[in-house]
């Protein structure tokens, strides 16, 4: 595995796949950026390079846009914040269109000097970019590698993508893993390797299909596995509890009645929760026993006293892994297991990672430092993947 540390970069031009995929707020005139995390995630490898006098260009997505330029999601203002990190100027290779890798971009490429970096604009603005057409992917792939004589893979949030930018192209120029690629991967691997016990880890979210495969994966490895969000109410159906209006997989029963059979007590559902009789921050709410859901009433957070049972778990646990939000963190009402858990894993004294997405958002949203917590992902579907023990293709690519 090649680092860029085995690169020859000064004086040449490196492409950088970067994670800059950032929340905007379009609210109040000019886009803001509400959560600045993965940018500042991307600066310690665009930065070495740059003090090795390289040409940077780096590249990322943005949102999900349907190959075709949508102005809300361009990253011109992603642009404005890196160099504000970086504390150079970052020359921005947008021009609206959708042309990413076309004139624009070469003439900003072209006009480069040493130590110097430029941003293209966003990915999925090009249908080649996410198409299934190997073709058409193909095509990007070697209109991007022409800018570059380097790759460096460091887009960790999207290794477990087959897209252009991040599997193609480094099959067309000599490429290396990033400070962040790196970093997650060392992170991941003391969670499958050996980890110290004992081992809890809290999943939360929407749906137990979501995290089926990391659910299948983890309960022959943890001591406790810890339910909480919209997914524990299709474990509590498969108990035979009422769930009301809660968020309920009905096709997922038995696979929850298999997998609670399996588990026994290493896996933990909530033994209250926060009810609301509508989705609204302004419902009306209560705690009740998780078996005694009312009709028509749906579940949006877990309890007090599970909360504090969780934390408990959390507390005495040498390494933990937490993804998914507990309930609707959101809204007021439905935020208080979300951080009585991540204030847990805060300050408990493991290994405590927590797995990007929704619940890196919380930690920052909620206001808990970063530097509590071990480490924080930059990629919650990709982190899943890894540890469901998936072929990743943008490691692969990158002979990781």
């Amino acid at each position: 595995m090649r680092t860029i540390d085995d690169l020859q970069v000064t004086g040449h031009r490196v492409l950088v796949r970067s994670d800059l995929n950032v929340p905007l707020d379009h609210s109040k005139g000019a886009p803001r950026i509400t959560d600045d995390g993965r940018v500042r995630a991307s600066v310690p490898t665009i930065q070495a390079l740059l003090d090795r006098n390289a040409k940077v260009i780096v590249c990322s997505h943005l949102g999900r846009p349907k190959g075709a330029p949508e102005e809300k999601y361009s990253l011109a203002p992603v642009a404005e914040r890196l160099a504000e990190l970086l504390g150079v100027p970052v020359a921005f290779a947008g021009d609206g269109g959708g042309d990413i890798a076309g004139d624009r971009a070469r003439e900003v490429v072209g006009q480069l000097a040493e130590g110097q970096v430029a941003l293209l604009e966003n990915l999925r603005f090009h249908p080649g970019e996410t198409s299934k057409d190997t073709v058409a992917r193909a095509t990007f792939a070697d209109e991007l590698s022409a800018l570059a004589e380097f790759y460096v893979g460091d887009a960790f949030g999207a290794v477990h993508r087959a897209h252009a930018s991040v599997s193609e192209v480094p099959k067309r120029l000599p490429h290396a893993a990033g400070r962040l690629v790196l970093t997650e991967l060392e992170v991941l691997r003391a969670l499958t390797a050996a980890p110290a016990r004992p081992y809890a880890v809290v999943l939360g979210g929407s749906k137990v299909s979501d995290k089926l495969g990391v659910i299948r994966a983890l309960l022959p490895k943890v001591d406790t596995l810890l339910v909480g969000g919209g997914m524990c109410f299709t474990f509590l159906a498969a108990l035979g509890h009422p769930v009301g209006a809660s968020l309920l997989e009905s096709e997922m029963i038995d696979t929850c009645k298999d997998l609670l059979a399996e588990a026994g007590d290493r896996l933990v559902l909530p033994t209250d929760v926060v009810v609301a009789d509508r989705f609204a921050a302004d419902a009306e709410t209560a705690v009740v026993a998780a078996d005694a859901i009312p009709d028509g009433w749906l579940g949006l957070d877990i309890g007090p006293a599970s909360t504090a049972a969780f934390a408990r778990v959390v507390a005495g646990a040498a390494t933990i892994f937490w993804n998914g939000p507990m309930g609707v963190f959101e809204f007021a009402p439905f935020a208080e297991g979300t951080r009585g858990v991540a204030e847990a894993v805060a300050a408990g004294g493991g290994f405590s990672v927590v797995g990007g997405g929704d619940s890196a958002a919380a930690v920052r949203t909620l206001g808990i430092p970063e530097d509590d917590f071990s480490h924080i992902s930059t990629g919650g579907g990709a982190s899943l993947e890894y540890l469901e023990g998936k072929t990743l293709p943008g490691l692969a690519a990158l002979d990781v």
